[in-house]
């Protein structure tokens, strides 16, 4: 359960200087003085409509001409009308700016969630923050754009309430301080359970955050198959209806809290309006004021209310809102483990010398306590490839991110040409890798922007030449649109769809592209049948004969032409050598070797099989 004591980081005034920031920073200055603008036109009007009836119920009382009548008739009319038109012209115009605001915080949380320290993206705290952050940019009427509504009402309100105070001084204290007193009393009561929702944001995260699960495997198309084959719909429908029955019982929870606040306030309200109202009935009872003089105080009155209402209920409005405003700056500014800008420079050169060394490194994954990798001592030689081999769940893959930058070991480490790379900017670090995972991305866009990374800077003559080495230049150009094929059917409707084999040379072209010191094939060609799996392995060896270059893979007969290969097993390097090396010391690489070798000779035989 989430700990009721949190309270927001920032408070009101902070969170507001902070979208003024945002706004200017956004070059939407407009937003901020339109706003003042149209608060101020806003109170005009008000006390235009204000003074209409008193003022012409005392101009009939006192028996003006008909001249003078329709002359102050005329004069309220053009004031209506061009306080009225101006109010709705800066509406429509200031939509546009606001909007432009709530789309750079939404590029500042992307900027955030795609470059930030790679271990923050297995953090509970900050993936909750993240889901609330962006539920707060959704629409208009969430708090990233809807504030700027609110700072404007708030506005209004303090304006009109200090105009009002000077047109109601036949009106006793007592009975000021009477309605400002319950207006601070409900605003109280409403700030009290708002702050109920936020306290409780990270039990309301969690069970969104599993529909938003669920419902994306039910849409995924990778898992497709599996839901048809396996029978899962109803495994999925029965989980998404848990999580949504838990989702509507604390909706349930949180809508009766309101309804307390609600309820305590219109008692609230009922009694101040009641003795007011009383007050102003016996004034003209005894004849102490007018008719005309009871309108403009009647209303006055009602108005004032309306006004210290209105702050109060805009104060709780904004105390809600800015305590999501604070959720997205929390996001914003969750810690970072990595040094970025702050670290030292470094620039990749595809033909420098690079070493990398790993120094008695261990790593062990937060809230856990069994050790991944143990003391680790590994060189990486400038040009020289490594094979790291082993079986599932040996630690493989943990070391290429090691290696590459995603994680720091817990102990130990990793060093780039006698440097800790803890020192660099870890983004020019990363430049340092072309990389093919077994999980990759594959963008909504063309081929060459797959290739190149890129959709506006692309060196078209580069990606054609890296699509030809990776031998996929006679498919690519076969298709319809060529180069400029669309990719990924979850945008378009006519992307095209790549065979496993394909898809991997593609991803091959694309770290070609990079031209990157060091290349890392995380066992990219898993999915292939061993017999492919040697070939492309083959093929990337060719590729990258001047790259120092690190290949993972459980299939031994991929990786014998690398110059060395260290076997992990159980967190440590348990063996190091060359493929005949390690075959002569007949040690656990030398019996898995044995065992997949007759796999292999299994695969060629069904082969030639089939081509008689």
């Amino acid at each position: 359960m989430v700990n009721k004591e949190i309270k927001p980081k920032y408070n009101m005034l902070q969170n507001t200087g902070f979208m003024i920031r945002v706004a200017l920073k956004a070059k939407e200055k407009k937003v901020i003085i339109l706003g003042i603008l149209l608060a101020v036109i806003t109170v005009a009007l008000n006390i235009v409509n204000l003074y209409i009836t008193p003022t012409m119920l005392g101009l009939i009382e006192n028996h003006v001409t008909w001249v003078e009548l329709i002359k102050m008739i005329i004069l309220f009319v053009i004031l209506l009308m061009l306080f009225s038109g101006s109010s709705a012209y800066i509406k429509a115009n200031v939509l546009y700016g606001r909007i432009s605001v709530r789309s750079q915080i939404i590029n500042m949380l992307n900027n955030k969630a795609s470059l930030t320290s790679y271990p923050n993206l297995f953090d509970d705290s900050f993936k909750k923050l993240s889901i609330k952050a962006k539920e707060a940019t959704r629409s208009n009427s969430m708090a990233a754009e809807a504030i700027w509504t609110t700072l404007t009402n708030l506005l209004v309100n303090i304006l009109g309430f200090l105009i009002y105070i000077f047109l109601l001084s036949a009106i006793p204290p007592i009975l000021m301080i009477m309605i400002i007193f319950s207006a601070f009393i409900s605003y109280k009561i409403s700030h009290h359970f708002n702050e109920w929702r936020y306290h409780h944001r990270e039990e309301e995260a969690e069970y969104e955050r599993q529909m938003d699960y669920l419902s994306g495997c039910a849409r995924d198309i990778t898992i497709a198959k599996d839901i048809r084959i396996f029978g899962l719909k109803n495994w999925i429908e029965e989980l998404y209806g848990k999580a949504m029955n838990a989702y509507i019982l604390f909706q349930k929870k949180a809508q009766g809290v309101y309804i307390w606040s609600a309820i305590a306030d219109l008692f609230i309200a009922f009694a101040r309006n009641a003795i007011i109202y009383a007050y102003l009935i016996n004034l003209i009872i005894n004849g102490m004021i007018d008719i005309s003089r009871f309108l403009l105080l009647f209303s006055a009155v009602n108005g004032f209310t309306e006004w210290i209402s209105g702050i109060l209920a805009e104060l709780n409005v904004l105390h809600k809102q800015s305590l999501d405003i604070s959720i997205i700056r929390e996001c914003l500014e969750f810690a970072e483990p990595f040094k970025f800008e702050q670290g030292i420079h470094i620039k990749a050169e595809a033909n420098k010398q690079y070493e990398i060394k790993l120094e008695n490194v261990s790593f062990c994954y937060p809230g856990t306590e069994r050790y991944v990798l143990k003391n680790i001592n590994l060189t990486l030689h400038p040009k020289e490839k490594l094979a790291v081999v082993g079986l599932n769940g040996a630690g493989k893959s943990t070391l290429i991110k090691i290696i590459s930058g995603f994680l720091d070991p817990t102990a130990g480490k990793v060093l780039l040409n006698d440097e800790d790379i803890k020192n660099f900017n870890r983004l020019d670090y990363y430049a340092m890798f072309s990389a093919v995972f077994q999980n990759f991305s594959l963008l909504a866009g063309t081929v060459a922007a797959n290739v190149a990374q890129d959709n506006v800077d692309i060196d078209m003559e580069k990606v054609k030449k890296c699509i030809e080495k990776a031998g996929l230049k006679k498919k690519i150009e076969f298709l319809k649109h060529g180069y400029d094929t669309n990719m990924n059917r979850t945008v378009f409707e006519d992307a095209v769809l790549l065979s496993g084999g394909e898809m991997q040379r593609l991803m091959l072209a694309r770290a070609l592209y990079k031209d990157a010191p060091f290349i890392l094939l995380d066992e990219p060609t898993a999915a292939l049948d061993p017999i492919a799996e040697s070939q492309m392995y083959q093929k990337y060896h060719e590729l990258t004969k001047n790259k120092s270059s690190i290949y993972i893979s459980h299939r031994l007969a991929s990786t014998r032409f690398c110059d060395r290969i260290i076997l992990i097993d159980d967190g440590i390097i348990k063996e190091e050598g060359t493929h005949e090396e390690l075959l002569k010391k007949n040690g656990e690489y030398a019996k898995l070797y044995a065992v997949q070798s007759k796999y292999y000779d299994d695969e060629k035989s069904e082969g030639e099989e089939d081509e008689r």
